[in-house]
């Protein structure tokens, strides 16, 4: 691929933009050669004002996502891609969420542009669980955790039962909940479901990642060991 249509694609700047930078001589190679528009260049080998390039194609990141923002490119109000490098929002592929949290959830965003890998995570195939901790706002009654786990409960407006999932009680209104399936506001209409009401909900793993000590609102990139233990924890 000839730079220009790389560094484009990469989200540098438009087609116009990303020729001014040639012509400035901001794209070396790792030696210090400057590079002209139509080069063509290993993607590991290019560097933009001195530093490497984004990662090519492929890339995955994971953010601890704070409340108030949304997993939209659209949407009025905060986003998810204003904590990420501006450029992330251009990229094509376009970076997408994997699956989302909605505004009033915390935690564990995956973002992709690698479309297969994606669908691999969300596909109900890949039974990958998902955990969240949620903050009620009743105590929990008691038999919570065996209807969740029994496979029989029906959300309101649907038809089909909920796959199994696990429930941690961790103090009298505040729960740990694995589950395997990522329907409209499952955990929250699960709650409900036992006449409950979560007031906080956050989500500390997927598959087998966490967050690590990970800041809210920060961002890294995942390597193939996090991918790994990202599926190294699907249930069997």
């Amino acid at each position: 691929m000839k730079l220009l249509r790389l560094l484009a694609n990469l989200g540098y700047g438009s087609r116009r933009e990303v020729l001014a930078m040639f012509r400035e001589g901001r794209v070396t190679d790792a030696d210090g050669q400057v590079l002209s528009a139509d080069d063509r260049v290993a993607h590991a080998r290019v560097r933009l004002d001195g530093e490497p390039l984004d990662p090519a194609p492929g890339m995955v990141l994971m953010l601890h996502k704070p409340v108030g923002h949304t997993c939209s490119t659209r949407d009025a109000g905060r986003l998810v891609y204003d904590l990420l490098p501006p450029r992330f929002r251009l990229r094509r592929p376009v970076l997408s969420t994997v699956g989302r949290l909605d505004r009033d959830t915390s935690g564990l965003l995956l973002m992709t542009d690698d479309g297969q890998l994606l669908h691999r995570i969300i596909s109900p195939r890949s039974n990958l669980p998902k955990t969240y901790e949620a903050e009620l706002a009743a105590p929990l009654r008691g038999d919570e955790a065996a209807l969740f786990a029994s496979g029989t409960l029906v959300l309101e407006s649907e038809d089909t039962p909920l796959r199994p999932a696990v429930l941690e009680v961790l103090a009298p209104a505040r729960a740990r909940l694995t589950i395997t399936e990522g329907r409209y506001h499952q955990v929250r209409r699960m709650f409900a479901a036992v006449g409950n009401h979560v007031q906080a909900l956050h989500r500390s793993r997927v598959g087998g990642l966490d967050l690590g000590g990970l800041e809210l609102g920060r961002w890294r990139l995942l390597d193939a060991d996090d991918l790994a233990r990202l599926f190294g924890a699907q249930a069997a």
